[in-house]
């Protein structure tokens, strides 16, 4: 059973920086693609970034290209998301992902739909 464990959020001022990490069991990690997602109050989930089953391949939100970085360390079994110039319209509950399958196509990285396990969420909250 795919198990993925997501920890690192906490309360940051505006214009801080915090990594999240997801450590993931249960299956091969590195055969899959890895993606984050996040949900403020009342706002559906959204797409954050993704990246490759290799780490070759990244894909971001508008809004967090060039702030946000998604990699991932196949040895350890963790994806990682660095965030910094945080603002407080980042402030949301962060869900890791993963696929059942093989993703072969970019456009599906960044549904939640494609997705089918999920980590308990950890709360980002950026004061201003």
């Amino acid at each position: 059973q795919v198990q993925l464990v997501e920890s690192g959020g906490g309360l940051v001022q505006a214009g801080g920086s915090l990594r999240l990490s997801c450590a993931a069991s249960g299956r091969t990690f590195s055969n899959y693609a890895m993606g984050w997602f996040r949900q403020a109050p009342g706002k559906e989930r959204e797409f954050v970034a993704a990246i490759s089953w290799s780490g070759r391949d990244t894909y971001y939100s508008n809004s967090m290209k060039g702030r946000f970085t998604i990699s991932r360390d196949n040895a350890k079994n963790t994806v990682y998301l660095q965030m910094n110039s945080l603002k407080p319209e980042d402030t949301a509950v962060y869900y890791c992902a993963a696929p059942e399958s093989t993703f072969y196509s970019v456009s599906v990285y960044y549904s939640p739909s494609n997705y089918d396990y999920w980590g308990q969420g950890t709360q980002v909250t950026v004061s201003s």
